[in-house]
Parts: structure tokens; C-alpha cells; sequence
């Protein structure tokens, strides 16, 4: 008969866990709120080289931070 062995990770490991899934998250967020800022101050010609008119850079951009 084999023992199967659980490995329960410590009070620190698991918050040290959380805090860099926090840190990851919130980086996620700051890269969409600089994106659309970039993004809602491009000039018309670079907009045509990306592939977007005016109003589909104007909705993208207003969206909050946490909509993807």
C-alpha cells in the first residue's frame, strides 16, 4: 500500500501567494487604463494604421479599467 503525501502550503507561503496574484492583477489593470490613454490620443492617420476609426477609439477608450 503507497501513502500519498499533501503538501499545505504555511500562512506566510499563501499570503505571499495572494499578494503577488494581487500584484499581477493590479499591474493588469494599470496596462489597460495606459493602453486606452495611448489609444484615445492618436491622431486619425495612426488610428487607419491600426485599424480603427474614431468612434471604435472613442468606445475602447472609455471603457473602465476592469472590462477586458
Amino acid at each position: 500500500m503507497s501513502t500519498i503525501t499533501i503538501s499545505v502550503p504555511t500562512f506566510r507561503e499563501y499570503h505571499a501567494a495572494r499578494r503577488r496574484h494581487m500584484r499581477t492583477l493590479i499591474a493588469g489593470y494599470w496596462q489597460c487604463v495606459r493602453s486606452r490613454y495611448e489609444l484615445s490620443n492618436l491622431n486619425d492617420t495612426d488610428l487607419r494604421d491600426v485599424g480603427l476609426t474614431r468612434g471604435e477609439a472613442e468606445f475602447e477608450s472609455s471603457k473602465p479599467f476592469w472590462q477586458k
